[in-house]
């Protein structure tokens, strides 16, 4: 299957070394369906986004899709039977070191060229997508003054919640108070619009954030730097014009480790850096008032920043899947990996995380790596999060979640067979490690859990100014300070679940488009939301942030 193909209408083979062929409709036993000019009678009924094998597979033969090992048969499979956790289970290939060069065809990218987004120009050269103000604790015993602060300054400065559902609430109490509680199981809520964006005070200010975690102390000295250095990542972001800091003084993640971790980044950083130690100012509301004030006269330097004009090759996309089914590796992911070859071909950067889910694949990865150096980081990086896994007695096997399965991702070689199509196909510019920051053009892989929210945690750690978020059951996940743009890999989900979804791919499995066709369409979409159009996710104030805290997380 290339960009250009239109899907068939019932069952697809993506690669012609495939052994297994995708239901692209609930399929019923005794159909005979034509693939690729072979037919093929089901002994079993296959529903959609399941797939079935094309011959019989003997215990211990190899299972392949996407051209990949993505499991081994434990029973014997007929041809035409379906594929369950009952008859086959994980197995991914071996891989080596890198011993090729490797050939890429960029896409035409000759209409995105002259294309730009409106965005916020940054004194180092970065360009944001959003002007948001951070207030961020060092240790989780400052979550409750940050809670502070944001009740201080939300409504206050027109950033509040949308509050409809405490309008439903005030509601059903005062049904109560009547007596009327007969009314109240039949009680529909009608919508309230939200006036808090017209009466936003700094209206060049998209946001201030209130970040809140449980790390800073209480683990490992990694643990604290790797918390700083994710907190660096996010004040050195393009999309944060500057930070206000809570620290009770005592902890491991200390503010002189924070600073370190920003001139890694950036060794000329000059953004408004406000840290408040509240075991110096002793008193808790000494400390909370200085921050008040010193944070409000940085938002009213923040809201003198105005959009311009800027190239797509300032974009740094994150590529990230969540709530998978077994239409996402042949839909939204490769239609997203189509927008992060464009981007490449562009000049921008694309950042694939999620490593479990690089499981099956890695020898593909390593083949494209642009240097020896670059395939060995991966590897190593690969393997060492491989070994911590077993320490524990887990492993990436166990990766798919119940919803993964029952929609059709058998095992975790066949979810990271399709999770990979987030990358497309343009040589691996680059490889980090959590926390790390990227900084080459082109598609970089960065070590994370496959969790949706630590994932995109880090990605945005990493840079990213916008996240291209693909699902096939659907999940709310969102950012404080990046816009997540929600793909879904079927129409089912895009109508179900239209509050949280941005964009449909669905039409790829009707046949209706191309994954070219549907790529294309992202990135102009993806220039709308750089430019300041909010996606669901920060309408819906989605604003998650889990720092990994590198243990065993999948």
């Amino acid at each position: 299957m290339n960009d250009t193909q239109r899907l068939p209408h019932r069952a697809l083979r993506i690669h012609p070394k495939d052994n297994l062929v995708v239901a692209l409709t609930n399929l019923t036993k005794g159909d005979q369906i034509s693939v690729d000019g072979q037919t093929y009678t089901l002994v079993s009924n296959v529903p959609a986004k399941h797939k079935f094998a094309t011959a019989g597979i003997n215990p211990g033969e190899k299972v392949t899709m996407y051209g990949a090992q993505v499991g081994k048969a434990v029973v014997a499979i007929r041809q035409g039977e379906v594929i369950t956790v009952s008859n086959i289970q994980h197995q991914a290939a071996e891989f080596r070191g890198k011993d090729s060069d490797y050939s890429w065809t960029p896409p035409d990218v000759s209409r995105w060229k002259g294309k730009t987004f409106q965005g916020f120009r940054r004194s180092d050269g970065q360009i944001g997508t959003r002007n948001h103000w951070i207030v961020v604790p060092l240790v989780f015993c400052e979550n409750q003054n940050v809670q502070v602060l944001r009740e201080a300054f939300e409504k206050e400065l027109g950033f509040a919640p949308r509050e409809k559902y405490r309008s439903q609430v005030a509601d059903l109490a005062q049904l109560y108070r009547e007596g009327r509680i007969d009314q109240i199981q039949s009680f529909q809520f009608g919508e309230t619009p939200s006036a808090a964006e017209d009466q936003k005070l700094f209206p060049n200010v998209d946001g201030i954030k209130f970040l809140t975690h449980q790390g800073g102390c209480g683990g490992t000295r990694e643990d604290a730097r790797s918390l700083c250095g994710l907190i660096a990542g996010y004040i050195h972001h393009p999309n944060v014009c500057g930070a206000t800091i809570l620290s009770l003084g005592c902890q491991n993640a200390q503010a002189a480790i924070l600073r370190e971790e920003i001139g890694k980044r950036n060794a000329s950083f000059d953004k408004p850096l406000l840290v408040f130690d509240q075991q110096q100012s002793r008193l808790e509301s000494t400390m909370l008032s200085d921050a008040i004030r010193e944070t409000f006269l940085g938002l009213v330097k923040a809201n003198q920043a105005t959009r311009s004009a800027a190239p797509l090759s300032a974009l740094t996309i994150g590529l990230k899947c969540g709530g998978s089914d077994g239409f996402s590796g042949i839909t939204a992911n490769p239609a997203i990996g189509h927008v992060s070859d464009l981007i490449a071909a562009l000049g921008g950067k694309t950042i694939l995380a999620e490593f479990p889910e690089l499981c099956g694949v890695e020898q593909n990865l390593i083949d494209r790596s642009r240097t020896p150096s670059v395939a060995d980081r991966f590897i190593h990086l690969m393997r060492a999060y491989a070994a911590r896994a077993q320490a524990v007695g887990s492993g990436f096997d166990m990766n798919p979640s119940p919803g993964n399965i029952k929609d059709g991702l058998i095992t975790d070689a066949m979810k990271s067979a399709g999770a990979a199509k987030k990358g497309g196909t343009s040589p691996v510019a680059d490889v980090r490690d959590y926390p790390e920051y990227a900084t080459e053009p082109g598609l970089n892989l960065l070590c994370t859990p496959g969790s949706d929210v630590e994932a995109v945690t880090a990605q945005v750690g990493a840079g990213s100014n916008i996240v291209l978020f693909t699902s096939g059951l659907g999940t709310p996940t969102g950012n404080p300070i990046a816009p997540v743009m929600k793909l879904s890999s079927n129409s089912v989900l895009a109508n179900g679940m239209s509050d949280i979804i941005d964009f449909d791919c669905g039409a790829i499995v009707s046949g209706g488009t191309t994954l070219e066709e549907t790529g294309e369409a992202i990135l102009a979409r993806v220039i709308v939301v750089a430019s300041g159009e909010k996606t669901k996710a920060e309408l819906l104030r989605q604003d998650d942030f889990i720092p990994w805290k590198r243990g065993v997380s999948l």
